[in-house]
């Protein structure tokens, strides 16, 4: 079973990483920080799901962490349910500082999952607030989860003032 499910996880990895046309493309810009989110429980629904999410922007600079409400959106297969889990990407940019709320905005890419217990996955995005900003994963998508899941997916981001 193990065996299978290492399989499986690399399987999807690949498919995501060479399947996605973006993931050949470099970063725009800058590294200007990390985004890390934390995800709410979800339910596939075979040829979907939508998963929202907390996230906090910390900047490399001395400017205040940001904070973001986001839904993640995966159209294809997606079959299972997720307990919820966190998600973290490194955050680029064309300037060291893009302002306030500049994460908002909506992101594409791929995305693959895989979890019996514990679940891992992995989720590229491009093409954020304008086409300027890009996350890059910085780790596996780390959840407790039941599920199989491969497609293409939006990220949706609000930035959210405390």
């Amino acid at each position: 079973m193990l065996r299978f499910i290492h399989f499986a996880l690399m399987t999807v990895t690949l498919i995501v990483a060479f399947g996605s046309p973006s993931f050949a493309q470099a970063p725009q810009g800058q590294k200007i920080g990390s985004l890390s989110c934390r995800l709410s429980p979800s339910i596939g629904l075979i040829l979907g799901s939508n998963t929202r999410m907390a996230c906090r922007f910390v900047p490399d600079g001395p400017f205040p962490a940001e904070f973001y409400a986001g839904v993640l959106n995966r159209l294809g297969l997606d079959i299972g349910i997720s307990a919820g889990g966190a998600l973290g990407w490194a955050v680029f940019a064309p300037t060291t500082n893009p302002g306030p709320g500049a994460l908002t905005g909506a992101y594409t890419g791929a995305s693959g999952a895989i979890g019996v217990g514990l679940g891992v996955g992995v989720v590229v995005l491009f093409d954020g607030s304008g086409n300027t900003i890009s996350l890059q994963p910085v780790s596996l998508q780390r959840s407790v989860s039941l599920n199989l899941a491969l497609g293409v997916t939006g990220l949706t981001l609000a930035w959210w003032v405390q």
